[in-house]
């Protein structure tokens, strides 16, 4: 935390020129109102709606060793300046007050943007004007207490977290739910996410979140157990009881940037304007290339101890399905972190797996390699020649990776940095992989490190940084192969969004559901609309076999078949039958006719969590495909989006039978009758 002392007061007091009146001041974007009243509470109301989302509360606090809440305020000083950077042009507000007992002043700057309506960028400042100094536990912004709906849930909502539960994204907000939402590490292996959470009732909603160039440990908590029965967000920043920030007389302690939307329908549309603010503010998105949306098959349902002979078996039918791509997947290596190949599979070095990519890569497929990158297995070479790059705790121990039984490598420690800079360029030009899957949910962030090794003197640098090594990554492998295509798999978690610009292929990542493959690519498709996303293996969907919930939101196909027989070390039956086969058959044709995943997502018609069915719409040339699914549906639909007075063609294309009939645009309505899903192509 960067304190600054009088003379950042000295700047504020010159723009803190006008009194208050007794009357709220008002801050207008768009639909959305900003009031703060003389005792500096505020509340958001919307424009159009006469119904209250939240009302005056306490939105700024700062807690003390003590846990005393000191939140209350009076307004003293207000100004307004016009402003216009690189996210356009806008106007600044800030407000000035001072607390009860006069020990306290609070500084609360608002900032509104033309390019983005209805959201406006926050951030809060204390600072001590007492004589004695102010132990600081916690600071709190952006709490707002939204008041519930009649509807059953009361909220739908988007939380970006990452724990072990590898809990859905989007999920209903019921009677006595929680859940923290920190930003850090959650569990050994778990942690990082999208630093957004996203509230909404059938008719209104609200997000906030923080605006950071990088990770920062915050927590975005949704907590539905008060008496109330409404559920009270905010953006928190807890210290450690060994790190309490002792604020001195005249010091200021900030809170980070933040931001608060409102918004009609669901999350769609405030994960899409948050992401273009971070993008005006410097983050760049990828835009994947041609073969990023290409189908692909993956080795791993074989699993670790895949033979030669069981892979290049299988590729004849991969290649008749016409799938593009094969994933040589974990088990070629030593250890993790000791990349080097088993000489028990490969006893002819090197030049065995170039022959082996050689032999896979016939008549023009694809082939992309696993790895766990920052993941080294005690005994390992690089963790014998050099020690330091071990992430440490506070007590000195090494961060554990569970899942792979391994320790955290620095993601800024030069040794990480050659040896990962190495690997790239042995996997991409000497092996002559196309692409690489890096893989692990320990990828989503790390741990401060107190390792006296490393930055002793900043633990967070690690984490701030972690985005950068997957660049690194990214950039390398590109410099070596322009079209090779990197995928980031975090399995189970809620992907960095501060990894997002360092990969051209982003995965559901070992989805528990059709429901999470569905909703992570709603997610996806609001912040990251021009890169493909993989809707990971169809064999971790409902029944093993629901390709219609990756078609159906534009998602790149995939599977981890086994043919013609299984591998006896792996007790999961993946092997293509003849019956599997119709099935696959159809799904990979329609896919290359169709490539949906090339088309654009429409989110924002259709609210995820109160509309019925479930709807998804992606629009592609002049056709819009729309995804409709429900355990049993049998009822009326209206198509939106489509223009008044214009006649159109409905297609059933994914049905067996393809019926065909017409809906005119100023009723679009339609009766269908479908188990699972209903997909059809309208023009």
């Amino acid at each position: 935390m960067k304190f600054v002392r009088n003379i950042f007061l000295a700047g504020l007091s010159a723009l803190l020129v006008c009194s208050c009146s007794n009357a709220p001041t008002m801050v207008e974007n768009g639909n959305m109102v900003f009031e703060i009243s003389e005792d500096m509470q505020t509340r958001l109301t919307w424009n159009e709606s006469t119904n209250q989302l939240v009302d005056f509360g306490y939105t700024e606090a700062l807690i003390t060793e003590n846990d005393e809440e000191i939140k209350e305020f009076t307004l003293i000083k207000s100004s307004k300046r016009k402003i216009n950077d690189e996210k356009g042009q806008g106007e600044n507000y800030l407000y000035q007050g001072k607390n009860t007992e006069g020990k306290l002043t609070k500084i609360l700057s608002v900032t509104k943007y033309e390019d983005f309506p209805n959201m406006l960028i926050t951030k809060v400042s204390f600072v001590n004007d007492g004589d004695t100094p102010v132990v600081v536990k916690e600071i709190k912004n952006n709490r707002y207490e939204v008041i519930g709906g009649g509807d059953t849930p009361t909220y739908w909502s988007f939380q970006g977290e990452s724990t072990s539960r590898r809990r859905d994204w989007i999920l209903p907000v019921v009677e006595n739910f929680y859940q923290r939402n920190f930003m850090g590490m959650n569990n050994s292996d778990y942690g990082g996410g999208i630093p957004v959470t996203a509230l909404w009732r059938s008719d209104l909603g609200i997000a906030i979140g923080h605006v950071s160039l990088h990770p920062e440990l915050v927590s975005l908590p949704v907590d539905n157990r008060n008496e109330t029965g409404n559920a009270i967000i905010s953006m928190t920043k807890t210290y450690e009881e060994d790190e309490y920030v002792t604020l001195m007389p005249g010091e200021t302690i900030s809170s980070i940037e933040g931001f608060v939307q409102m918004y009609e329908g669901d999350c769609f549309l405030p994960l899409r304007r948050f992401s273009e603010y971070m993008q005006k503010s410097g983050i760049v998105m990828p835009e994947s290339e041609p073969d990023a949306f290409e189908s692909m098959w993956c080795s791993w349902g074989y699993e670790r101890t895949a033979t030669f002979e069981e892979v290049l078996g299988t590729l004849p039918k991969v290649k008749e399905l016409g799938i593009k791509w094969a994933t040589v997947d974990d088990g070629f290596q030593i250890a993790e972190g000791d990349w080097d190949l088993d000489p028990k599979r490969f006893p002819g070095g090197d030049q065995e797996m170039i022959d082996l990519v050689k032999e896979m890569k016939k008549d023009g497929l694809k082939v992309q390699l696993w790895w766990a990158p920052l993941a080294a297995d005690p005994g390992t070479k690089i963790l014998e020649e050099h020690p330091e790059i071990v992430m440490l705790s506070k007590d000195g121990k090494p961060y554990n990776i569970s899942w792979w039984n391994s320790y955290y490598m620095s993601p800024v420690a030069e040794a990480t940095i050659n040896e990962t800079r190495k690997l790239v360029n042995r996997f991409i030009k000497e092996y002559d992989f196309d692409g690489l899957k890096l893989d692990g949910q320990h990828l989503n962030a790390v741990n401060p490190d107190y390792s006296q090794a490393n930055h002793p003197h900043d633990p967070e640098l690690a984490v701030r940084e972690l985005p950068n090594f997957f660049k690194l990554i990214y950039e390398d492998a590109l410099a070596i192969k322009p079209n090779a295509v990197i995928q980031n798999c975090p399995c189970g978690t809620c992907m960095s969004f501060y990894n997002m610009p360092y990969a051209n292929q982003v995965v559901s990542s070992d989805p528990t559901s059709s429901w999470q493959i569905r909703s992570k690519g709603l997610v996806y498709r609001a912040i990251i609309p021009k890169t493909a996303y993989f809707g990971d293996h169809v064999e971790l969907s409902d029944n093993g076999d629901d390709f219609a919930s990756s078609f159906g939101i534009g998602a790149v196909l995939g599977t981890k078949f086994t043919y013609p027989k299984n591998n006896p070390n792996v007790k999961e039956d993946y092997l293509l039958t003849p019956e599997k086969e119709v099935i696959w058959k159809k799904w990979f044709s329609l896919y290359d006719e169709k490539m949906l995943s090339t088309g654009t997502y429409m989110g924002g018609l259709y609210d995820i969590g109160y509309f019925k069915p479930e709807a998804h719409v992606v629009k592609k040339d002049d056709k819009m495909y729309y995804a409709f699914y429900a355990d049993e549906w049998d009822g009326e639909i209206e198509l939106r989006g489509l223009e008044k007075d214009r006649e159109y063609t409905v297609v059933e294309y994914a049905n067996d039978e393809q019926r065909t009939y017409t809906v005119n645009g100023s009723n679009p309505i339609i009766k269908p009758a479908f188990k699972k899903d209903y997909l059809i192509e309208v023009y």
